[in-house]
């Protein structure tokens, strides 16, 4: 087994299609699979089921993925150290989270590091649910990733960075618009506007409603947060949102948000990776998160 082989395997798997990892590695579609099938008959299983648009990864492709991965970051790094390269921060960080999270919370922090580290490429993959995010590091398309539930692996570095609290939404011409508080039973003819099953904040809500045995009247569903807004904005119904993700509709007098008295919906978020040897780039960019974990804890809870 080679490492020209290994860096193969990955392309395909990130891409899974073997025309795209072609273009990408300069090579012959010919050679990508004379490459892979070298592989599997060394390993003596397949590591991808073709199909009809590209090829999966098999449950063997996934754990030969996950050591592929160990083995080229820790043979980078070795590469760097060796040849006095380990200042010189140059490659790419693929970063896995959920879209409202990457494009409300994260964003100014990811063009701060970007403006600091002209020679690190961050690549984005944005995710419907926590379980996606974990998935995608696993399996090898993603280096770092958020997550807003807990996360359980052997496999897995998890570090908490701050609390999140889900808030309840109103528009401005809601009755309970003008509230700072909420009880429950104030809610109880109120339509509700929620994420998709599957989604890390409606598996918040539901737990929320689940532990209050509470059969919540649904007006809709959607994982455009940007339209779920706009619904309550437009008086269809009410949500629970992280409050950081309503700051500008807040701050514009468009939207409400109030707390409950009791029974608050919090949630732990965290940056996950992979266990092991990283990669500088990968390494730094950790690094830069966890040295701002109170800024995004002030964020988190900023109205």
């Amino acid at each position: 087994m080679e490492l020209w082989q290994l860096r193969t395997f990955r392309e395909v798997a990130e891409t899974l299609n073997f025309t795209k990892a072609s273009e990408k590695l300069n090579l012959t579609q010919s050679a990508i699979s004379h490459q892979i099938k070298a592989l599997e008959k060394e390993f003596g299983v397949p590591l991808f089921i073709r199909a009809k648009r590209g090829v999966i990864l098999t449950d063997a492709g996934r754990i030969a993925l996950e050591y592929a991965e160990r083995i080229l970051e820790e043979t980078e790094e070795m590469r760097e150290r060796v040849a006095g390269l380990e200042k010189r921060l140059t490659g790419r960080v693929r970063v896995a989270a959920a879209t409202q999270a990457l494009v409300y919370l994260f964003a100014p922090l990811f063009e701060e590091f970007m403006d600091a580290h002209e020679n690190i490429e961050l690549v984005f993959r944005t995710t419907t649910a926590t379980e996606q995010t974990v998935e995608d590091i696993l399996n090898g398309v993603a280096d770092v990733g958020f997550a807003s539930l807990a996360v359980y692996s052997p496999t897995l570095q998890v570090t908490e960075l701050f609390d999140d609290e889900l808030v309840l939404v109103v528009g401005k011409k809601h009755r309970l618009s003008e509230k700072t508080e909420v009880k429950l039973n104030e809610l109880q003819k109120e339509r509700w506007i929620l994420f998709e099953r599957g989604a890390s904040i409606r598996r918040a809500t539901d737990d929320f409603f689940r532990k209050l045995s509470v059969e919540p009247e649904t007006a809709l569903e959607s994982n455009d947060t940007y339209f779920v807004k706009l619904m309550v904005e437009h008086g269809l119904g009410v949500s629970l949102l992280p409050s950081w993700a309503v700051r500008e509709e807040i701050k514009n007098g468009k939207l409400a948000q109030i707390r409950f008295k009791k029974n608050q919906v919090k949630r732990k978020v965290s940056i996950i990776s992979l266990k092991g040897t990283k990669a500088a780039p990968i390494r730094a960019f950790i690094e830069y998160i966890l040295d701002r974990k109170e800024h995004l804890q002030k964020l988190a809870g900023a109205v």
